[in-house]
């Protein structure tokens, strides 16, 4: 078994509390089911997000989901780069997983699909 990192984004319309805690559950568990592993199989899971997301912890998210109450989360913002994509919340995971590296699928979803489109399958 080996550790893998696996990627995902999303954003949000608008700095709201609710609307950033349900994307970034959305997405942390499609990354979960589209890669078929467990909570407990996460060693750490890293999340950023643009400086204009500030109403809630993404990580709060994560530590809700039935059953990742022990994942250990850390929240922090991202650069601040001109230009880049703004309410932006972007996850990597640490996972103990069997699965070879090329076949890791990367979440992005709503406008963060235009970060890494060679990444879709």
């Amino acid at each position: 078994m080996s550790v893998r990192g696996i990627r995902g984004a999303t954003t949000v319309e608008k700095d709201e509390a609710q609307e950033i805690l349900k994307a970034t559950e959305e997405l942390v568990l499609e990354m979960a089911k589209v890669n078929r592993f467990d909570p407990e199989d996460i060693a750490s899971v890293i999340v950023s997000t643009t400086v204009d997301v500030k109403a809630a912890f993404p990580a709060k998210a994560i530590r809700s989901i039935e059953g990742w109450t022990y994942v250990p989360v850390m929240c922090t913002h991202e650069i601040d780069v001109p230009g880049s994509m703004r309410k932006c919340i972007r996850v990597m995971m640490n996972v103990n997983i069997e699965t070879k590296q090329s076949d890791i699928q990367h979440i992005y979803q709503n406008q963060a699909v235009k970060l890494r489109p060679d990444l879709q399958k």
